[in-house]
């Protein structure tokens, strides 16, 4: 697949994916925790949250318009990549729920897409992003 093809289709995927997460904590915390285990510090969770919802944002705003994706690409791997050690970390040591492992698997899939993306930067057509 071109490099080309695979870079906004994974923004709006992981933009998406990223945003109503972040909502669902926002806008409905008792069933958040419903499913993601019960949480001690809500302003943290809702935090985290708002930066989440942010990044998110970006993510979908980037896909609609044509622009140097350098930015938005390095935003997006290494919050993938924290998002995957913290999720797997604190899942497997039981300090969160293990549902946070299917975040993780989530997380790890668009690191690799934003790699395979990295390593082809150069075939990247920046006018067709």
């Amino acid at each position: 697949m071109s490099t080309s093809k695979l870079y906004r289709p994974t923004l709006w995927v992981q933009g998406i994916y990223t945003t109503l997460t972040a909502l669902w904590a926002l806008i409905d915390i008792d069933s958040f925790m419903a499913v993601t285990g019960p949480k001690t510090d809500i302003w943290l969770v809702k935090t985290v949250s708002v930066l989440l919802l942010a990044i998110g944002i970006s993510f979908i705003v980037q896909a609609f318009i044509r622009s140097n994706p350098l930015p938005v690409i390095v935003l997006a791997l290494i919050s993938s990549i924290g998002l995957a050690f913290i999720d797997s970390y604190y899942a497997l040591n039981g300090v969160i729920s293990k549902i946070y492992l299917g975040d993780a698997v989530l997380q790890v899939l668009f690191c690799f897409v934003w790699i395979y993306v990295i390593l082809h930067f150069k075939k990247l057509d920046r006018d067709n992003v």
